[in-house]
Parts: C-alpha cells; sequence; structure tokens
C-alpha cells in the first residue's frame, strides 16, 4: 500500500490551541480541524499516524472543490508544508465561504 494512502482513525475530542473551542469527536470519520475556526495541528504524516515532528498550526489558506464536497488547505506556520482535509458536515460554513472568496495562493 502508498504511504500516502495510509489512515488511522482517529476522531477524538479536543481543544482547539486557536480559538478555544471544545471539540467533539466527529462520529463519522476521523475529526482532524476545529469546525469553529477551521485550524489543524501539524501532528500526522499519513492521516491519524501522529508521527509529524512539527506540531505546528495548520491555518486555513484556500478551499477546494473535492467530488460533492470540499478540501480545505492549509499551510502549517511552523514548517510552511501545504496539507489538505475534508470539510467535516459541522464546519463553520461562513468561514470557508469567506476563505473561498479570498483565497491564498500555495
Amino acid at each position: 500500500m502508498d504511504n500516502l494512502k495510509k489512515f488511522t482513525m482517529r476522531d477524538e475530542n479536543f481543544i482547539c490551541e486557536v480559538c478555544g473551542y471544545e471539540v467533539s469527536h466527529l462520529g463519522y470519520s476521523a475529526r482532524d480541524h476545529c469546525p469553529n475556526c477551521l485550524c489543524s495541528k501539524h501532528v500526522d504524516i499519513n492521516p491519524g499516524d501522529r508521527m509529524a515532528s512539527c506540531k505546528g498550526v495548520l491555518r486555513p489558506i484556500a478551499i477546494e472543490n473535492f467530488k460533492s464536497t470540499y478540501k480545505i488547505v492549509y499551510r502549517c506556520d511552523d514548517c510552511g508544508e501545504i496539507k489538505k482535509n475534508i470539510m467535516a458536515k459541522d464546519d463553520n460554513m461562513d468561514l470557508i465561504i469567506d476563505i473561498m472568496s479570498h483565497p491564498v495562493n500555495y
């Protein structure tokens, strides 16, 4: 199996270190970002593995169409790596629309 396809299911509660929102598990897939501010943490090399040493904040910079939904494009504050995650059903749609209106080139 290709390393880019590896996925470890981790659907955990956490407190967002950016906005302080108490994030509950998603229930239908892995929760990988805050639904309030859409930020994430650079903890994975492959989804759910918690093997990244960076631990920087992943901030949303753009939104991409993906099948019948969207992917949030992130840039890490610390190392600059670009990551992408599928949006969750309870994500802040107003913020998604705002990011779509003001995308950053990456």
